[in-house]
C-alpha cells in the first residue's frame, strides 16, 4: 500500500496491520541522463514489486529517496528510527542500484540491494529470497 492511499481515518483503522514501512532508495548521483534516470526508476519499481505485491496489506511504501549523498546511510538510519517511533514495528530499505553502508543503518530491519543480490544469486531467485527474509523478520 502506498502512503498516498491512506487517509487519517483509514490509518487509524489499519495501523495494526500495516506494521512494516518500506523505504525505496534510487541512488541517483546527478550524473545520469534522463533516459538513465527512467531506467533506474524502472529497475527500482520492479525490485519493489518483490515485496509490495506478495505482502500487500501489511507493508506501507513511503516516498523514495532518489539522490544519494555522502551521509545517505546515516540519514536513512535516522529516518528508520523516526518511523519506528511513529508506530511502525519494522522498516525495510530497498535499492536497485544504490550503495549503502549497512553498518551505518542499524535501525533498519532489512536492507536489500538488488545489485548486490545479483552478484550472489541468480536473478530468478531474488524474489523468493526477499520474501523469505521478510517472513523471517516478521517471525522474530
Amino acid at each position: 500500500m502506498k502512503f498516498s492511499e491512506m487517509t487519517h481515518d483509514s490509518w487509524a483503522e489499519l495501523q495494526l496491520y500495516l506494521d512494516t514501512c518500506l523505504i525505496p532508495f534510487t541512488g541517483l548521483t546527478g550524473n545520469q541522463s534522463p533516459a538513465e534516470v527512467t531506467e533506474a526508476l524502472e529497475r527500482l519499481r520492479d525490485f519493489l514489486d518483490t515485496i509490495e505485491v506478495p505482502f500487500k496489506g501489511r507493508i506501507m511504501t513511503y516516498p523514495a529517496f532518489h539522490f544519494a549523498f555522502q551521509e545517505m546511510s546515516m540519514a536513512l538510519n535516522t529516518i528508520c528510527e523516526q518511523l519506528k517511533q511513529s508506530g511502525f514495528k519494522f522498516v525495510v530499505i530497498m535499492t536497485s542500484d544504490g550503495c549503502l553502508e549497512l553498518d551505518k543503518i542499524p535501525c533498519a530491519d532489512l536492507v536489500f540491494s538488488r545489485s548486490q543480490l545479483t552478484e550472489q544469486m541468480d536473478e530468478m531467485k531474488i524474489a523468493s529470497f526477499v520474501g523469505e527474509k521478510v517472513r523471517e523478520m516478521w517471525k522474530s
